[in-house]
């Protein structure tokens, strides 16, 4: 069974201002960026348990070939990711979401 995947508002922002960013260091890297993006919510939604949780009931997956994580609720049979952050960025920046 996949969970449907839902997105804040202000992860979508994470996700556009890290998208942008890539975009103007190199042409197509903010794309390629969107696209792990998506890969990382199409294992999440096929298995949303195999991540650990890292704060209440907060679960994390690392994005592969960005420093970037995914923080994420499984709420009621379907995932609402909280935000999109890069590692270097203070935990309490998103814990303050959850």
């Amino acid at each position: 069974m996949n969970y449907s995947v839902s997105i804040t508002p202000d992860a979508e922002i994470d996700i556009e201002d890290a998208a942008i960013w890539y975009e103007q260091q190199r042409k197509g890297l903010g794309n390629d960026f969107l696209d792990e993006i998506q890969n990382a919510f199409r294992k999440i939604s096929e298995n949303p348990y195999l991540y650990p949780i890292v704060h209440r009931n907060t679960r994390r997956t690392l994005i592969r070939r960005f420093p970037f994580a995914i923080y994420y609720l499984i709420e009621q049979g379907s995932l609402v990711v909280i935000a999109v952050m890069h590692g270097s960025r203070h935990p309490k920046r998103w814990q303050q979401r959850t």
